[in-house]
């Protein structure tokens, strides 16, 4: 991430894992301010919908046993990314 200068968004488990700042995390504890309870809610936001991308991958049998190349598991992503959207506004 470093050479490319991409950020990314982790959740609590990458809470110190890059000194860098190029993975953010959310703010841990109990009891915080409403400013980290906000930055929170802003990152959930953001997180959420790659969240839901994954979880509707998982879902599709195919990619639990792939064995092929790492370009065509792309491709098939893409499709099945493809095929869940026509059926959520064909559904």
């Amino acid at each position: 991430l470093r050479e490319t200068g991409l950020i990314a968004l982790g959740d609590k488990g990458y809470h110190g894992y890059d000194t860098t700042g190029h993975v953010i995390t959310p703010c841990k504890g109990r009891n915080k301010p409403e400013s980290q309870k906000d930055a929170n809610r802003a990152h959930a936001r953001l997180r959420a919908p790659g969240e839901r991308a994954n979880a509707q991958l998982k879902t599709w049998r195919i990619l639990r046993k792939l064995r092929c190349c790492p370009r065509r598991a792309g491709r098939l992503a893409k499709a099945i990314h493809v095929l869940q959207n026509y059926e959520i506004t064909a559904g």
